[in-house]
């Protein structure tokens, strides 16, 4: 199996000054290439997870219903043709309606919901698809600089064939005003990579009396890859 190198037109660098932490983690040498090893390239291969699993809004339930706003998140994994890439494990994670997550580092002086865990998973099916039902997270602080405030957000994980095939980025939301302020959403360099990091509202997918409905197409490749974490 071979890897093809990262496009740095579409993805973000590893240092960027207005995000101070790639400041101290960014490599200072040169990148040395690794071959890896066979066992990298080979397996685990998901088949399937818990249905139950993609669904945020029962899968932390302890006592009663998680707060917020409850929203579905679908859309498709493609490949550089636009061609569905099946059996892909999808993992999400996120802050809760209040903006905080469940995670000792996180000591936002927000609430934490005892029935919202934050986290699930699904594998894409034959058409490349997954779904979540989940809540919309909240927007909340994090010191980056003065009075820095991160956008609503999803993060994704996607595993494809191999351990060193995994794939991380951020979905926002429509219509936000801090995506403008946000120095981690505009690391990416390409203006029109950055609006692929945007879902789009459908109300094809909103469900009446239920949830509202965000479609998020993840590309792997290509020009029109979707911007990928280093």
């Amino acid at each position: 199996m071979s890897f093809q190198p990262r496009d740095w037109r579409i993805h973000p660098p590893h240092l960027y000054e207005g995000y101070r932490s790639t400041v101290l983690r960014a490599p200072s040498q040169p990148l040395v290439p690794l071959t890896g090893a066979l066992s990298e390239h080979q397996g685990p291969a998901f088949t399937a997870a818990p249905r139950e699993e993609a669904d945020l809004t029962r899968n932390g339930r302890v006592n009663g219903e998680p707060l917020g706003e409850r929203i579905i998140v679908t859309g498709r994994v493609l490949d550089e043709d636009a061609r569905p890439v099946a059996g892909t494990l999808v993992e999400l994670w996120q802050a809760n309606a209040a903006g905080r997550y469940i995670h000792k580092a996180d000591q936002h002086d927000a609430p934490l919901d005892p029935n919202f865990l934050g986290a699930g998973r699904c594998v894409t099916d034959a058409e490349g698809r997954y779904r979540f039902l989940t809540i919309k997270p909240g927007a909340y602080p994090w010191r980056n600089h003065p009075n820095a405030w991160r956008p609503q957000h999803i993060h994704f994980s996607l595993f494809g064939p191999a351990f060193a095939t995994r794939l991380v980025t951020q979905m926002y939301f429509p219509g936000d005003p801090l995506h403008g302020l946000d120095p981690m959403f505009n690391s990416v360099p390409d203006p029109a990579a950055r609006e692929r990091l945007i879902a789009r509202f459908s109300l094809d997918i909103t469900e009446p009396e239920v949830a509202l409905g965000y479609e998020f197409d993840i590309v792997l490749r290509g020009r029109l890859a979707t911007p990928m974490e280093g």
